[in-house]
């Protein structure tokens, strides 16, 4: 029988791409918001009208747009805190490296303008109370209904010990690493902005060879592409993510593709706008398995689009790890104010080693996947939402990506009887 034979390829942005500016500026505020809102229910303040500061209350849908030496930042909130919006916006900024204006940005100096204005009522009323606790059910976890209709996708494979696919896990390990060789002084003409990819080649459904390699950097104006770019990269950037992930690193020097244009100065805002949720692919697994509907960056933890797209991640990561199948994807669909998912669906791709309905049973016997579930299961009221905005949501090694976890292995497995 002939194999069949397939390239795909996925790529990665570093944290000083427009577009990741802005989902770690609108995530920065979401943290803020969620941190001060939590020191004053510490601090027992409570309004005037009785309401009461707590974690629990808070509602964030933020977004953010960067341009030339500008940022807008506009949303919806829910909170009785005051966060300074400009300050963490600065501070963002500063942090992913844009601290000289020959960058073509700079923290000090760019614009903030802020246009955030309260939730609204009709949707805090869906997510307060939900379908089923205005129904008469008394059970706490049917308080809080979905924050917005839609549907989520998780997914896990074994083609990495990240039990994430080949190419997007690569493409993030290397843009990770430009990032650091910019910032510990090794290379240091490179600036904030820059892309990786990488393209795999499949035999049958099943990583065998890396093919090709490209990565586009921001960089000084006096440094040149092909006697210093090119050779730094393949030795401080390619070379060390390869060993690290002990990945045989066998791409013919022709494949390696270093700022191809032959330059890239202007880049960051000046070089393209930037917008929260633009990179969705790069946020969860570089193209392979389906997307939801929704961006994560931003939204608070009441957002199914976040919330359950973690815990689909969690659910699918956990049936790979158990041996039930070697590719996993969960969708899971709810309606706004509805604490109950619509549907749950576990697909395994002709993968499962035991009857996929079996694994069904398994997964719906192991997983609560009510949103209130899911937030005091996978601990998401915290402020741990900015370090989630580059690099990917999903595979990476943390304490805080508690979705990450293979905590429901052994009880998959027994709820299979094995």
């Amino acid at each position: 029988m002939s194999k069949r034979e397939y390239l795909f390829t996925s790529e990665s942005v570093t944290e000083g791409h427009p577009d990741k500016m802005c989902d770690q500026i609108s995530d920065a505020v979401v943290d803020a918001i969620i941190a001060r809102e939590a020191e004053l229910a510490a601090e027992g303040y409570v309004t005037d009208t009785g309401s009461a500061a707590d974690p629990e209350y808070v509602r964030c849908g933020v977004e953010t747009f960067t341009t030339t030496g500008l940022i807008v930042v506009g949303g919806e909130v829910r909170t009785h805190a005051y966060v300074d919006i400009q300050q963490v916006v600065r501070d963002t900024v500063k942090k992913i490296g844009y601290t000289d204006a020959r960058f073509g940005f700079d923290y000090e100096t760019c614009g903030v303008l802020t246009a955030i204005h309260e939730q609204s009522a009709d949707i805090a009323m869906g997510v307060d109370e939900a379908f089923e606790a205005k129904a008469g059910d008394t059970d706490p976890l049917d308080l809080i209904g979905a924050g917005d209709q839609g549907m989520m996708f998780g997914y896990a494979c074994d083609e990495t010990s990240a039990f994430m696919p080949m190419p997007i896990h690569l493409a993030h390990r290397l843009a990770e690493r430009l990032t650091a060789v910019r910032k510990s002084g090794v290379l240091p003409y490179l600036r904030p902005d820059g892309k990786t990819q990488v393209t795999v080649r499949y035999v049958d459904g099943k990583p065998v060879s890396v093919e090709k390699i490209l990565i586009s950097t921001q960089h000084a104006e006096e440094a040149d592409v092909a006697t210093l770019i090119r050779p730094d990269l393949i030795e401080h950037v390619i070379k060390p993510v390869f060993e690290t992930e002990s990945i045989a690193y066998d791409v013919a020097d022709s494949d390696i593709f270093i700022n191809p244009t032959g330059r890239f100065v202007i880049g960051g805002p000046m070089g393209d706008s930037g917008l929260t949720g633009r990179k969705i692919i790069v946020d969860t697994y570089g193209g392979t398995g389906r997307h939801g509907g929704g961006a994560f960056s931003g939204k608070d933890c009441t957002k199914v689009d976040r919330s359950a797209a973690y815990a689909a991640r969690w659910v699918a990561k956990n049936v790979v790890a158990a041996g039930l199948a070697s590719r996993c994807e969960i969708q899971l669909a709810y309606a706004i104010g509805v604490a109950h998912p619509l549907s749950v669906l576990v697909d395994t791709f002709g993968t499962e080693t035991v009857d996929i309905a079996r694994i069904e049973r398994a997964v719906a016997a192991t997983f609560d996947l009510r949103p209130g579930a899911i937030i005091r299961d996978l601990k998401l009221r915290r402020p741990i939402y900015t370090k989630t905005a580059a690099y990917g949501h999903f595979g990476r090694d943390d304490a805080d990506f508690t979705w990450e976890r293979l905590d429901r292995v052994e009880a998959l497995k027994a709820a299979l009887g094995e």
